[in-house]
């Protein structure tokens, strides 16, 4: 089973997003578990142990940052057994995310 954890950066302030809600879902929407971004703007573990297949990362950045993006959704891929971590970079007016480590 995959692991699966996230981390939220605040790239405009240049810190750890605090607070931030996070919400994991499967393909079809259903909710699978959800946590609150730490004071390292982190999410530690998320779902669990995860099967192969699809999942959504939701990110209520609307009650973070007053910005133009006030939802970030990321779709991802689980197509094996590792340790899966999806950081966010987040600013008031944009977003980028990637595949860490």
């Amino acid at each position: 089973m995959a692991t699966l954890s996230t981390h939220v950066l605040d790239t405009a302030a240049g810190r750890p997003a605090v607070g931030v809600a996070v919400r994991l879902e499967s393909r079809d929407g259903d909710v699978l578990d959800s946590g609150v971004t730490d004071d390292d703007g982190r999410v530690g573990s998320l779902g669990g142990g995860l099967g192969l297949g699809g999942y959504v990362l939701r990110f209520d950045t609307g009650a973070y940052v007053n910005g133009f993006f006030p939802e970030v959704v990321i779709v991802f891929t689980v197509a094996d057994d590792r340790h899966h971590h999806v950081p966010l970079l987040l600013s008031p007016y944009g977003y980028s995310t990637y595949r860490g480590s």
